[in-house]
């Protein structure tokens, strides 16, 4: 059994990969290594490949019949709401274009499991109630929206071709596995949190004039192992044809605030430093918390980790990759 995971070496990439690769089976990494870090993956086959580039799909060709390939995991995609704002069509070039020549490949391939990366920003500005997967899905912001033109293109394929396909909506992924697997990319609340904490510098809060408790944000926080997990529970499903959703929320069922989580971060870290709140930014959505029950029924998966593990966590692998 092998596995294709595009996005290999970024920081959720990279903690599949492990996991792939602790249980045995072969694993091959495609990415283009912009966000993300080679020495993740160890001696895993790497090829470095622009995956929204038109030749990205005789590459993908090639690296599937090479290594006898069964099954596709795929992360790589660009991932920040603001920017996303401020460039949407190369959001969709990147994110669409991606998925769609990873597609593509699969088809020449006649590869018949995939599991795909979606986010809780498919559902925009839902609300403080738990989110099920039948819930009004109207992204505020392009990132959302490629995320869910992709479980579109995801589901027409398996229509047209018998695909397996499942997309998983993650929430706010954050924690290490492992120490030397952290969250060093700066695009995430908590290392952004952390950086700004060694510098000396305060952490910033983007708005707390939400209709939240606290007046902050409230996010679904998952840790990266227990998200992990989720993804390989998927590939067992797949490969048994167990699965009978296309989509499954992956979070808690909980809510935490940014406040509470800078404040978390503040107390493990031995900081003295207190919050500063700024301006909004554009398209962050008040409330996003997951209703996890359909992959729980379904899978078998729920989470094992909470917040303090995935502050302290996160923490560690911060302090050992200074």
């Amino acid at each position: 059994m092998t596995t294709l995971v595009t996005g290999g070496t970024g920081y959720i990439g990279s903690h599949v990969v492990r996991l792939l690769v602790e249980r045995g089976g072969d694993t091959v990494v495609v990415d283009d290594v912009v966000t993300g870090n080679a020495r993740r993956i160890g001696d895993v086959p790497l090829v470095r490949a622009d995956l929204a580039s038109s030749e990205s799909v005789e590459i993908l060709v090639d690296v599937i019949k090479r290594y006898n390939v069964d099954e596709v995991v795929h992360f790589a995609a660009r991932k920040q709401v603001a920017e996303s704002v401020e460039r949407p069509s190369w959001y969709y070039s990147q994110n669409v274009g991606s998925l769609a020549n990873v597609l593509l490949a699969l088809e020449k391939c006649n590869i018949s499991r995939v599991v795909s990366s979606s986010s809780a920003a498919v559902y925009g500005n839902a609300g403080s109630e738990s989110l099920t997967e039948r819930s009004p899905t109207e992204p505020i912001n392009p990132y959302g929206m490629t995320k869910l033109i992709g479980e579109r293109m995801l589901a027409d394929a398996a229509a047209a071709h018998g695909l397996g396909a499942v997309s998983l909506r993650y929430f706010n992924v954050a924690g290490a596995g492992w120490p030397d697997l952290g969250d060093r990319a700066i695009l995430n609340l908590v290392p952004m949190v952390f950086e700004r904490l060694d510098a000396g510098e305060p952490p910033l809060i983007f708005g707390d004039d939400y209709d939240t408790p606290d007046g902050t944000c409230v996010r679904d926080f998952v840790h990266v192992r227990d998200l992990a997990d989720a993804h390989v529970a998927v590939l067992d499903a797949l490969q048994e044809g167990t699965v009978r959703s296309p989509v499954f929320n992956v979070g808690t069922g909980g809510g935490t605030s940014v406040r509470q989580i800078i404040e978390t971060a503040i107390r493990v870290s031995g900081s003295q430093q207190r919050a500063v709140v700024r301006g909004r930014r554009p398209g962050d959505p008040s409330s996003v918390i997951a209703d996890t029950r359909l992959i729980e029924d379904e899978l078998g998966w729920s989470h094992k980790l909470g917040i303090d593990e995935i502050v302290a966590s996160a923490w560690q692998s911060w302090v050992a990759n200074r």
